[in-house]
C-alpha cells in the first residue's frame, strides 16, 4: 500500500467525526513515518511497511474516538517550537498564541524581567517567550505535579532550565515574589458545559474547570495578582468569548486599569491586558 491510499483511508474514516479529517490523516501518517507532512506529500506513490500501516491505522482508530492529534502523536507546535505533550496538560492552542505575541510587544529585546506563569501546563508560553527575550526569567506555578513534568521536560528540551524555575502551587496559595508582568490561561469553562465540547473530553479536567460560572479560577489569578505585581505590572489574562465583562468589572474592583482587550481568530474577545494601578 502506498501513501496515497493510506491517507484515502484515513481520510473516510475520519470525514464523519472531523472536519479537520484531511491535516489529522496527513499529520497522523507523517508522524508514523518519522518524515515531514510535505514530504510525504511530495511522496504518494511511496509504498508503506505492513508495520507502519499498522501503526497508522491504530492512530485514526483513536482520532475517530475524539482523542487529540496531539495526544497520538505526543507534541504540538505552537508559536514557532515543538513542545511535547501529553494527556496531563492542555493541548496549546493557535489562539493561545495571542497571548505571547501582546507580551513579547509588552517587552523590549532587552529588557530583564522578571515573569509569573500561572497555571504553566506545558509550558508553552512561558518557553516562547523567553526563547525570544534573552534576558527575562519566569516563575511557574501549577496544581499538577504531572504537568510540571511536562513544562520541566519542555524547558530542557529548549535548554531554558536555568530561566525558568516551578512550583507545584495553587495561585491562591502562593506568595513567592514580586513581578513585573503575570500571564495566564487559567481554567475558565464552566464545569457543566465541559462534557459537551468534543475533543475536550480528553484534556485533564482540572486545567479546563472554572466553577460554576467558569470565573473561579479567573478570580483568583486577579486577587493574587493584585500582591503579586510591583506597581504597573502588567496582568495578561486569557479568558472565554462571553466572559469580558464580568472579568473587566473584577479587574476594576481590584484596582487594575484595563489596557487592551484583544480577539482571537474567530473575532471572539480571548485576552486582557490590565496595569496593577495601586
Amino acid at each position: 500500500m502506498n501513501i496515497l491510499t493510506s491517507l484515502e483511508i484515513g481520510y473516510k474514516k475520519l470525514k464523519k467525526i472531523h472536519s479537520s479529517y484531511k491535516i489529522d490523516s496527513e499529520i497522523l501518517l507523517s508522524k508514523t513515518l518519522n518524515i515531514s507532512r510535505e514530504e510525504m506529500l511530495l511522496n504518494l506513490n511511496k509504498k508503506i511497511d505492513q508495520e507502519s500501516q499498522i501503526r497508522y491505522l491504530n492512530f485514526i482508530e483513536q482520532r475517530v474516538k475524539r482523542v487529540p492529534v496531539a495526544y497520538i502523536t505526543k507534541d504540538k507546535e505552537f508559536w514557532k517550537n515543538k513542545f511535547a505533550i501529553d494527556k496531563n496538560v492542555l493541548v496549546p492552542r493557535p489562539d493561545t498564541e495571542i497571548l505571547v505575541d501582546e507580551i513579547l510587544k509588552l517587552l523590549k529585546k532587552n529588557d530583564s524581567k522578571c515573569l509569573l506563569d500561572i497555571g504553566v501546563g506545558s509550558g508553552c508560553i512561558s518557553i516562547s517567550i523567553l526563547k525570544e527575550r534573552k534576558l527575562c526569567k519566569f516563575i511557574a506555578i501549577d496544581t499538577s505535579g504531572n504537568a510540571l513534568k511536562v513544562a520541566k521536560f519542555n524547558a530542557k528540551l529548549h535548554q531554558l532550565s536555568n530561566r525558568i524555575k516551578f512550583f507545584k502551587r495553587g495561585v491562591d496559595n502562593f506568595y513567592y515574589g514580586k513581578y513585573d508582568l503575570v500571564v495566564s490561561n487559567p481554567p475558565y469553562i464552566s464545569k457543566h458545559k465541559i462534557k459537551y465540547l468534543g475533543d475536550v473530553i480528553h484534556e485533564p479536567k482540572i486545567a479546563l474547570d472554572g466553577g460554576c460560572d467558569g470565573l473561579e479560577t479567573i478570580k483568583k489569578v486577579i486577587s493574587r495578582s493584585k500582591y503579586l505585581l510591583k506597581n504597573n505590572g502588567k496582568l495578561v489574562l486569557e479568558i472565554g468569548f462571553n466572559q469580558k465583562y464580568k472579568v473587566i468589572e473584577f479587574l476594576k474592583k481590584k484596582n487594575f486599569l484595563i489596557n487592551r482587550i484583544i480577539k482571537d481568530y474567530g473575532n471572539n474577545v480571548r485576552c486582557i491586558i490590565s496595569t496593577k494601578i495601586k
